[in-house]
């Protein structure tokens, strides 16, 4: 009875397979286990997603997107604008660090230090209002803070339903600033937040703190070996000018931004010190010319290769405009008192507002920083702040009060701009690695019992892992 029953049921099938051949393969389909959905199926399904490139790399999946945002968070009627992300997938089991530069966004596989530590995903939005990823047209009043992070916090609502675990948001610099600022707007957001080298100028009028910094940073020798230099170029104002003009009719560099050459001109010199201990150590200082016996052009080259004589041309103004901006809005900057400059310099520290198209309008909110740091003196809650010692932006960090959780200041000793946890102190680096695993969920059972054991959990890559060499506008966070 059961060979008829069978040879009957395979008849059936195939007459059914003669006869409906598309029913058999849904049917045969429907019986195996459902595939999973490819990842980048999974993210191109989130509404207003949409890809640029996928780049291969080994061990991850990288894509280049474009995410649709409002314009205006408040009014979402008004308007979208595509602003562009990448996204380093390794696998949706692990955790996701959110980085942002705070700038442009780079189209190149990368990994921040939280990412390599925890071994996860990690998603680096663009900063609004850098282009490409600017509204048009542009309204400027739509660039604060707020904004940013409410940015940040719709992307992570839509990535959040693929990547389910642990999120960390991390940054350096003005990067550092947007993933405190974004804790402060959106505190339920991430599991746990890393800070790098995050300039918190609280009252923009009061930057005495730079001063005392600059009083003692480094050496005696090395100090006066800068300041030395940075006068001597005022001196040879003329000279080095020509040479400027010259450069400028080279390179196609105008200056209409900030007024004039001789504007631009000392702009550059007056960054000379400051950039030199933003991105160069104590060691560096035997590089630096004798300005008793330099010649011109000794003078012109290391001016340029510290402070960049294109700096404030009209060129090299253009990319940075967001941030000048923002730093005249609400962020704030630093005038720091240079006394071996006085009666050669002419301007002085000038201001955002000479960094910025004059159509552009701009009013300065001093409510804004001192909002910020008022919050996480009272509520930072999982929260890591890394410095540099010799990195002038650590003048004005942030502090911790009391009413903190989990929270943390730490200073990289003899470190720039470029401090991390792997500059930290033995200790205070244990500590920091283990918080951050332990933040994003995956700390090993070592680390939780002995912070001392506690290890980046992804090997290193030089490719990944490498600092990009494109630096931030000169004495800029």
């Amino acid at each position: 009875m059961r060979k008829t029953l069978g040879w009957l049921l395979s008849l059936v099938v195939l007459i059914g397979t003669m006869g409906a051949a598309g029913s058999t393969a849904q049917a045969a389909t429907a019986a195996e286990p459902a595939a999973a959905t490819d990842i980048k199926d999974q993210i191109l399904g989130i509404p207003g997603m949409s890809l640029i490139e996928e780049k291969p790399y080994p061990g991850y999946r990288f894509f280049v997107l474009n995410y649709e945002q409002p314009v205006d968070h408040r009014q979402p009627w008004k308007g979208t604008f595509k602003q562009r992300l990448t996204l380093l997938h390794k696998d949706v089991s692990r955790p996701s660090v959110f980085f942002t530069s705070g700038y442009n966004v780079n189209t190149n596989p990368r990994r921040s230090e939280p990412t390599t530590i925890v071994d996860g995903n990690q998603v680096s939005l663009e900063y609004r209002f850098f282009t490409p990823s600017r509204p048009d047209p542009a309204n400027w009043a739509n660039l604060d803070i707020w904004q940013a992070a409410s940015d940040q916090h719709r992307l992570f609502t839509a990535l959040k339903k693929i990547y389910k675990k642990n999120w960390l948001s991390t940054g350096g610099s003005k990067g550092g600033m947007t993933a405190t600022y974004y804790e402060r707007f959106y505190p339920r957001d991430m599991d746990g937040v890393v800070a790098y080298v995050a300039p918190n100028d609280v009252v923009n009028n009061e930057d005495s703190a730079y001063d005392r910094f600059f009083a003692k940073v480094g050496t005696k020798e090395c100090r006066d070996r800068l300041n030395a230099v940075q006068r001597e170029a005022l001196v040879r104002r003329e000279p080095l000018e020509a040479k400027y003009a010259v450069a400028a009719a080279e390179n196609g560099w105008t200056f209409t931004t900030v007024g004039n050459l001789d504007k631009a001109y000392e702009a550059v010199v007056l960054d000379y010190v400051w950039a030199f201990w933003q991105y160069s150590l104590l060691a560096d200082c035997g590089s630096v010319p004798d300005a008793r016996t330099a010649s011109d052009q000794e003078i012109w080259d290391t001016i340029d290769a510290i402070s960049g004589f294109s700096a404030y041309s009209d060129q090299g103004l253009e990319t940075y405009t967001p941030y000048y901006y923002q730093a005249g809005t609400q962020l704030g900057s630093p005038d720091i008192k240079q006394p071996h400059l006085k009666g050669l310099s002419r301007y002085g520290y000038q201001p955002p507002r000479n960094f910025v198209p004059r159509d552009i309008p701009m009013t300065f909110q001093p409510g804004a920083m001192a909002d910020v740091d008022k919050w996480v003196r009272n509520n930072a809650d999982q929260m890591l702040f890394v410095y540099g010692q010799n990195d002038p932006w650590g003048a004005e960090p942030f502090h911790l009060g009391y009413g903190v959780r989990d929270s943390y200041v730490m200073i990289a000793p003899g470190a720039n701009h470029g401090a991390n946890v792997a500059k930290l102190m033995d200790g205070e680096k244990a500590l920091a690695t283990a918080k951050i695993l332990q933040w994003a969920g995956v700390a090993p059972a070592a680390a939780l019992a002995d912070a001392g054991r506690a290890a980046p959990l992804a090997a290193p890559d030089a490719q990944l892992d490498q600092v990009d060499p494109e630096r931030e506008p000169q004495l800029r966070p």
